[in-house]
Formats: structure tokens, C-alpha cells, sequence
């Protein structure tokens, strides 16, 4: 699970998000960010509406989920920004870890809230995946 200083929660962050938000969308999630100047770290919040799942246990299994996906990740956010990810499709309540991460680093990355290259300018594309293939080795 995240951090809780990485996460926020409430009506009034929200719908500032909402109303002034960069919006990324894929078929599973939405990516709504803005940047905020007033924290030093990031905060994520994930929503997930019961017209997506009726479950709670489910719905709660999937914020799990990408909480999890959005902890590996946290380092790679370019400035301090509020993040809500939106989770749109039940298909990825029962989606393997890899495609889930890879659904939803690729929708952050047409965000664009990832840092790039000073050099080259390119994001460096180290997916969650690759991190733990090398700690195990």
C-alpha cells in the first residue's frame, strides 16, 4: 500500500482535480492530474464507482491493486502533482499484475507526469516489471 503522505482524500481535492485536471484516458483507466506547488511530493487518490463495481470487496481489491502499481512509480513523477486515476473497466479486477501495470504506466505516460532524460529528452522507460527482475537477480 501507499505511503499516506502520498495519498489524498476528500471532496474539495478532488473536484479541484477534476475541474482543472490534464486528462489521460485508455480503455481501462482515466488519468486525471494537475500540478500542485504547494506540497513537495505527489498525492495519489484512486476512484473507482460502484456502477463500474458493485462489490466493495472488489472494489477495494482493485484500489489495492493500483495503489500498488502507483507505489513502484512514485519516484518517476516529474514535480509534486495530485493524481486521480480513475478506474473505468471491471476487467481489471481479474487483469495479471504485468498487463495491469503496463495499462496503467502506459495511460501515465500520455499524462505526461513522468520525469525525462536531460540528455536525450526521452522518458526512461523502466517498468515495474523490469525493478523486480533485478532485485532478484
Amino acid at each position: 500500500m501507499i505511503n499516506m503522505k502520498h495519498r489524498f482524500h476528500g471532496h474539495g481535492s478532488l473536484r479541484y482535480v477534476y475541474k482543472n485536471g490534464d486528462i489521460a484516458r485508455s480503455r481501462n483507466f482515466i488519468v486525471k492530474t494537475t500540478v500542485n506547488p504547494r506540497r513537495d511530493h505527489s498525492r495519489f487518490a484512486v476512484v473507482i464507482s460502484k456502477k463500474t463495481l458493485k462489490s466493495a470487496v472488489g472494489r477495494n481489491r482493485v484500489r489495492r491493486r493500483v495503489y500498488e502499481v502507483l507505489r513502484h512509480e512514485i519516484d518517476r513523477v516529474e514535480v509534486p502533482r495530485d493524481i486521480v486515476v480513475i478506474v473505468v473497466s471491471a476487467e481489471v479486477r481479474d487483469m495479471p499484475y504485468d498487463q495491469l501495470a503496463q495499462s496503467l504506466i502506459e495511460t501515465c505516460i500520455r499524462a505526461g507526469i513522468y520525469k525525462t532524460d536531460e540528455k536525450s529528452g526521452i522518458l526512461s522507460l523502466v517498468t515495474t516489471t523490469d525493478k523486480v527482475e533485478s532485485s532478484t537477480e
